[in-house]
């Protein structure tokens, strides 16, 4: 009987822990399905969640609709287009290539792609890879030159764009401005080293090796993936509630990965268990890129370094069409998130660290609670002082994009911010000199200096962005008659027309319609089309306008040639029969 007893408590300790990491794995796995739950219902879409602990898949759960036509659910299983997470699977390739002594990340593009221009300064693989090239990036260059992104667009659109290319945005190295046109430079540059299509290389080299059986380059849009996700977007006109978000993508490098939560998992269980590649391959993977003048950037080969609550992260998010990815990995703590979504709305990175906070939260150095955003509509929140705000009002000058101005007013009780090109909106106070926006995850701080004087600010959107305090400018030495005509870029084939009426003047493209334009000085206006914000007018010594310079956050100063107003006149000529 006594040994009965003592088996009994033994079998007893024994199960005792088990029943309670069962336990509080429901918990856990509770938590983060709750997450989703908005998302968790028929006729919407959503999206498909991962953790991977330890090279293992702890928690994989779908949510919403793959397929709003057929009803197909979102699982771990589901093949997302995942956009730019894409692009450290061709940082990978081209390590893999480097490592076997095929190419040098120093050797200059042209070595490979004797067709990119030669803009007289030396454009490296390494700066293609860290967005330090100062190439102008292929989807702004697409849309300006008359392209909607839902078009068929390939790798041979892109390289007839680049091609013709004269100027860069800026010297080789001197700056950072994120670039797709590079990674699809890239993609071709392991192709060509390879011998072989990149989304054969990659198929044979990387996701057979790591049994992602489920994951291709997709460069053909009319190829057929059963199984695919498709996207969609909030529409009020809709009875359903969405419409579809078309892609049709057959360009790959920058994006078009096809992968599932399950596969990705297999993809960060490879940055310790190095089943392909060893650990110099992941070393070079998350070597930070650095600018001529000494600065480092956050920014590696297509893995972007963080921290969350005093823990160090890396990974990379992608969104096109109604896709919206989101990939991240906590080396130390051996723990990796993934967030794949099918809707356009959806914030992938700030669900993928909410999901980390509930599985990190009692190793987090910081406040161990994940704070959620104030939704509150008033500015209540803070009790600020609005007399302060007089020393904040003005118009501010951000030092890496000349000419994009934030400008700032208070309207009664509602403080508001305006970006150049863009509609006003409101901002809170979360501080005597912070004040967040809603609209998107953003903030500025104006700072002041020791006399007193705000003279500076940091606006705060992904990373922070410095801006100067400028005087308004007097525009009323403007002649806008001057500026009406029609003017050509031959580095995009296409024409611009800006045009006048009741003192209005209005720049019109036969693909996109027209839009009134914005008299910032006597030469510069502004468009409110994300492809074309600013635009700088070129003046030859009399005075004379010559041409004018588009701008965008990714393309700067595109030139466009004026043209004679008789350029196209006369009939054509009769058909001879």
């Amino acid at each position: 009987m006594k040994f009965f007893y003592s088996l009994l408590l033994l079998t007893s300790i024994l199960l005792q822990p088990n029943t309670q990491v069962k336990a509080q794995s429901a918990r856990i796995t509770a938590r983060v399905d709750s997450l989703f739950a908005e998302w968790n219902k028929p006729g919407k879409p959503g999206a498909a969640v991962g953790v991977i602990h330890q090279g293992k898949l702890v928690y994989a759960k779908g949510f919403g609709e793959s397929d709003m036509e057929t009803g197909a659910r979102n699982g771990p299983e589901t093949i997302f287009h995942v956009a730019s997470v894409s692009k450290q699977f061709t940082a990978y390739a081209i390590v893999l290539l480097f490592q076997e002594g095929k190419l040098s990340l120093d050797d200059d593009i042209r070595k490979y792609l004797p067709e990119v221009p030669d803009f007289g300064k030396t454009i490296t693989i390494r700066h293609l890879i860290h967005h330090t090239s100062g190439l102008r990036d292929q989807w702004n260059l697409l849309a300006m030159a008359g392209w909607q992104l839902d078009d068929v667009i390939t790798k041979e659109h892109v390289f007839n764009l680049v091609k013709r290319q004269k100027e860069l945005n800026f010297e080789p190295g001197s700056a950072y401005s994120y670039c797709n046109t590079g990674y699809t430079l890239l993609a071709e540059i392991v192709s060509r080293v390879a011998k072989q299509p990149f989304p054969e290389y990659m198929q044979e080299h990387v996701f057979k090796p790591l049994g992602m059986k489920n994951t291709l380059f997709y460069d053909n849009y009319e190829r057929i993936v059963r199984g695919r996700a498709y996207s969609f977007h909030k529409s009020e006109k809709a009875a359903e509630g969405y419409e579809k978000s078309i892609l049709s993508y057959s360009n790959v490098g920058a994006t078009s990965l096809f992968t599932t939560v399950t596969d990705l998992s297999r993809w960060i269980d490879n940055f310790s268990s190095h089943k392909i590649g060893n650990a110099a391959t992941m070393t070079q993977m998350l070597e930070k890129g650095r600018l001529t003048k000494g600065d480092t950037l956050p920014y590696a080969f297509a893995l972007s370094h963080g921290k969350l609550k005093g823990l160090a992260y890396y990974g990379h998010n992608g969104a096109d069409a109604g896709f919206r990815s989101f990939l991240t990995y906590f080396p130390k703590e051996d723990y990796g998130f993934v967030v794949l979504s099918n809707q356009a709305e959806f914030d992938p990175q700030k669900k993928g660290f909410e999901v980390a906070g509930i599985y990190l939260s009692s190793l987090f150095k910081e406040d161990k609670t994940v704070k959620t955003p104030v939704t509150t509509p008033t500015n209540s929140a803070y009790k600020f002082d609005s007399t302060l705000f007089k020393n904040y009002e003005g118009s501010y000058e951000l030092a890496e994009a000349p000419g994009f101005i934030l400008k700032f007013r208070r309207d009664g009780a509602r403080y508001l911010a305006q970006a150049t090109g863009q509609g006003e909106n409101e901002i809170f106070p979360s501080s005597d000199s912070t004040f967040f926006l809603k609209v998107v995850e953003a903030s500025v701080i104006f700072h002041k200096s020791k006399v007193g004087k705000v003279s500076k600010i940091t606006l705060r959107q992904n990373r922070d962005h410095t801006g100067n305090r400028v005087k308004p400018t007097v525009i009323n030495d403007l002649k806008r008659e001057e500026l009406v005509g029609k003017y050509y870029s031959p580095e995009l084939e296409t024409f611009y027309t800006i045009t006048l009426k009741d003192d209005t003047l209005k720049l019109i493209h036969v693909h996109h319609g027209e839009v009134i334009l914005r008299v910032v000085n006597k030469d510069r206006l502004t468009a409110p089309w994300w492809f074309v914000q600013n635009i700088d007018i070129a003046r030859d010594v009399s005075g004379k306008v010559t041409g004018i310079r588009m701008s965008n956050g990714r393309v700067v100063n595109l030139w466009f040639k004026r043209l004679n107003e008789d350029f196209a006149a006369g009939d054509p000529t009769p058909i001879k029969k």
